[in-house]
Formats: structure tokens, C-alpha cells, sequence
């Protein structure tokens, strides 16, 4: 058994409850590298995909490269596009651009994957709302959901980002049931397995280990993996015979 407290890796059948017919429409908002990565491995999975750009020619460009006919043209275009809606946007851009897009994103899912990781590593939002809090309050109508945050945007290329023969986990955090399933969809498209990390509330301490990873990687040049023993001595020693 998993021990008390630790988030559970969500069922495959879970992430089946998403009430969709066929392929999810996609709006991406952004055209920087996460864009590209995720939309690369949601188009190869069959689902629609519009890149929305404040410039159109550089969305008409990342639409090109990526595979499989996704459609192009502004943030508005993108925001009324898709029924899940990615900010692939840079921490203190996402929240005025999701301010602008607030009507036309009632009601949808609005997927944050922004780090807000500053100079020295420091978390910009210490002793704020988290990113993606932010986000919902500029968005209040639409579903936030926070996951691929963890993992620089050549990890989200891989196909797929498989480590030792283990898929990587993707901690997901929301609110709504029906959002969540949809993201868990998303991440399995990915060819990963996603993880429930609690409400949305949770988010910020989604950033704060983004901070904290990065910082060890980069200035540290450390393995976080080697950091935090395996799932069956996550409570002690005593937790191998009880797992």
C-alpha cells in the first residue's frame, strides 16, 4: 500500500472519465519551447491544436513545424479554439495575457506550466499567490490546472521521457475533477504517468520545488533523483515491510 499522505499515481482509468468524443481541441497560448514540445506530442496523439502568438508570423511558423496541420493565428484565436487552453508563457506575462483572454476563457481548461524562477534561482512569487493561483484569479470562470513544470522543455521532446525504464511521473494540481482528467490525458500523450498532487492550493509548492530542482541541477550540477529514497522507505525503515 502507498503510505498516508503521499499522492496516489493516478489510475488509467481515471484519466478515461474526461467527457470528450474523439481528439481534445488544444489551444496553445505562446510560441516559445514548451509550446512546441507539448504540442508536438498532442498533434502526434490525434488530438487539434491552434498555436496562438501576439505574433501571428511566429505562430504560423511553430504551427508549421509542428507535425501534423495545427492551425495558427492570435491569442484570442487560440483562447476560443480550444476547450484546453495551454499558457506556454513566461511568469509575469501569462497573467496579462489570460486578463485579456478572461471572457473567452470561461469555462475551459486553462493549463499552467510556468516556472517562477527569477536570477539565483529565487522563487518570485515568495510570499504570494502562487503562478497559477494568479492566473485563476485574472481567469476566475476558467478550470487552472498546474503540471510540466518540473522539467526543462528537452525532457518534454523526448519520446518518450523515459528514465531506467520508468516513465516519468508529472505531479498534476487542480480543483475540478473533469479538468483534472483531461490534463491526466494530456500527460499520458506525453508518455508519462500523471500524478495527483492535490488542489490547486498545491501549486505553489509545484514552483518551489521547480525553484529548488533548478538550482541543484544548475548551480550544483546534483542528481535530485539521488535526494529522496525509494516509495518504500518513504516513512523510514520500517515502511519496506508495510509497502
Amino acid at each position: 500500500m502507498v503510505p498516508d499522505g503521499l499522492p496516489n499515481v493516478v489510475p488509467k482509468a481515471v484519466a478515461a472519465t474526461a467527457e470528450r468524443g474523439g481528439s481534445m481541441k488544444i489551444g496553445v497560448l505562446g510560441t516559445g519551447n514548451m509550446a512546441d514540445a507539448l504540442a508536438t506530442h498532442w498533434v502526434r496523439a490525434g488530438h487539434e491544436v491552434f498555436v496562438g502568438g501576439r505574433d501571428e508570423r511566429k505562430a504560423r511558423r511553430l504551427a508549421t513545424h509542428v507535425r501534423g496541420g495545427a492551425g495558427h493565428g492570435s491569442l484570442h484565436a487560440a483562447a476560443d479554439f480550444g476547450e484546453v487552453v495551454l499558457a506556454a508563457l513566461p511568469y509575469g506575462a501569462g497573467e496579462d495575457v489570460v486578463k485579456e483572454l478572461h471572457a473567452t476563457l470561461s469555462g475551459k481548461v486553462l493549463l499552467d506550466c510556468a516556472n517562477p524562477v527569477g536570477p539565483g534561482f529565487r522563487l518570485l512569487t515568495d510570499g504570494g499567490p502562487s503562478a497559477a493561483a494568479r492566473l485563476g484569479a485574472a481567469a476566475p470562470g476558467a478550470q487552472v490546472v498546474k503540471a510540466f513544470n518540473l522539467c526543462h522543455e528537452d525532457v518534454w521532446r523526448m519520446t518518450p521521457p523515459v528514465f531506467d525504464g520508468q516513465p516519468l511521473a508529472v505531479p498534476v494540481c487542480g480543483d475540478d475533477e473533469a479538468a483534472l482528467a483531461r490534463v491526466y490525458e494530456l500527460v499520458r500523450d506525453v508518455g508519462c504517468e500523471p500524478v495527483a498532487a492535490g488542489g490547486l492550493e498545491r501549486a505553489g509548492l509545484l514552483e518551489a520545488t521547480a525553484a529548488l530542482f533548478i538550482g541543484l541541477w544548475v548551480a550544483e550540477q546534483a542528481d535530485v533523483r539521488a535526494i529522496v529514497p525509494p516509495l518504500t522507505h518513504a516513512t523510514g525503515p520500517g515502511a519496506a515491510g508495510s509497502a
